[in-house]
């Protein structure tokens, strides 16, 4: 028996009861037809809800809650409802509900729809709506489902675009549900640049436009003329991931920004690991064909000549051009090859090793003022063990993401 529960009263047991997960509990869609409404298929529940209900992603005091967020698939016009099958009653339990509605109300904006009806009616107008901005690249993917080609477009937008401003309000609270640290950024600042991806459709023989996702960059200054453009926020939304729209949209973020004598080179700030993989896929797939990186001069070594054609000719900064020279000098070495797989293996580990020498040399210094001689060479020696063992993992693990990378490039 837990003894945990064998201690609680009647009254906590069943206010136990009246907790509901957060991320179960809100249900989202992306409405196209009316009928999307009553399909659970259409329905996709958030990866995180911290933000908004504490760390436990738990809302108190309701049995069977459901808060329904429904978008409209193009301008995201909003029906917010919550739904329940009880509620925990202040006079007879003495204890009060979460107010779920002030919070959901703090992240989505004001103006939407509380019944379905409304929502159905403006469903109709959606006909209307245009994506914003200038439109950047085309293109189309297989729809193996319907055996189709379906096309996307990108275009990049500001708070010049009419409209804009409204719809971006309602595209960011996707964030919060998606991305673990998100938060919403200052659109009064015109140094944003917004990146956007819609789906067309066809819907009774006319062609809507439904959002599939966006990316947010900044443009930092730099001294005395030019711009680093660093990359804040990007979501694909869940119904669309893993189709190739993230590759599809930083590698037209890059060719747009390689267009511009001013702009230096791209960054990101705070990448997740999933962005990383995408960024080298998307860079190598990008560097390739660069005389810089034919597979004799891949096998000579990083060189300055890879880092300035990458930073002039594709705005790729020095760190992300040795990412892509590792990728292909992998892929152009034979590592069946004893002589070809150590001298790889070398030049890697000695880029991962510079931190620890760094670390090392701290060390070294602290314990001259601190120990003896005799101990400081015992301690060094367990130090260099522990450090070759992480140092081959990481190197184990990197060549597990190159080979992705690689895998990937070769199906594009």
């Amino acid at each position: 028996k837990n003894p945990y529960f064998s201690g609680l009263t009647a009254v906590e047991k069943k206010l136990a009861e009246y907790k509901c997960n957060t991320n179960e509990a809100i249900q989202l869609k992306l409405v196209r037809f009316p009928e999307d409404l009553e399909d659970d298929n259409t329905t996709f529940n958030p990866e995180y809800s911290h933000q908004v209900f504490g760390d436990d992603e738990v809302a108190f005091g309701y049995k069977g809650l459901k808060i329904l967020l429904y978008y409209i698939a193009g301008n995201l016009s909003t029906l917010f409802r919550i739904e329940y099958t009880s509620k925990v009653n202040e006079k007879f339990d003495c204890v009060e509900a979460d107010d779920v509605e002030s919070k959901i109300r703090e992240i989505i904006p004001p103006g939407f729809c509380t019944n379905t009806d409304d929502f159905v009616s403006l469903l109709e107008k959606e006909v209307n709506f245009k994506p914003f901005g200038m439109l950047l690249h085309t293109y189309s993917i297989h729809n193996e489902e319907g055996g189709g080609d379906t096309t996307y477009q990108i275009y990049k937008a500001d708070m010049t675009c009419p409209g804009f401003r409204e719809y971006h309000e309602r595209l960011q609270t996707f964030l919060m549900w998606f991305i673990e640290t998100a938060s919403f950024i200052d659109v009064d600042d015109e140094r944003w640049n917004y990146f956007l991806v819609f789906e067309k459709y066809n819907k009774d023989g006319a062609t809507l436009f439904a959002t599939v996702g966006y990316m947010t960059v900044y443009n930092y200054y730099v001294y005395p003329d030019k711009t680093r453009p660093r990359v804040s926020q990007m979501l694909i939304l869940p119904p669309f991931q893993g189709e190739g729209h993230g590759a599809q949209l930083l590698e037209t973020v890059h060719r747009y920004y390689m267009s511009s004598p001013t702009v230096l080179d791209i960054t990101a700030e705070d990448p997740s690991e999933n962005y990383v993989k995408l960024r080298d896929f998307v860079l190598v797939k990008l560097c390739q064909d660069l005389l810089c990186f034919s597979p004799v001069k891949l096998m000579q070594g990083f060189s300055q000549e890879m880092v300035t054609e990458a930073q002039q000719k594709l705005k790729i900064n020095k760190q992300h051009t040795r990412r892509v020279y590792e990728i292909l000098r992998l892929r152009a070495t034979n590592m069946g090859d004893a002589e070809q797989s150590r001298s790889y293996r070398l030049d890697v580990k000695r880029r991962l090793i510079g931190p620890y020498k760094k670390k090392q040399r701290e060390l070294a210094k602290m314990r001259r003022c601190l120990r003896p001689e005799e101990m400081t060479n015992q301690l060094n020696q367990i130090d260099l063990n522990l450090q070759r063992e992480q140092l081959e993992e990481s190197f184990q693990q990197l060549v597990s993401d190159y080979r992705r990378v690689l895998e990937r490039l070769a199906q594009a």
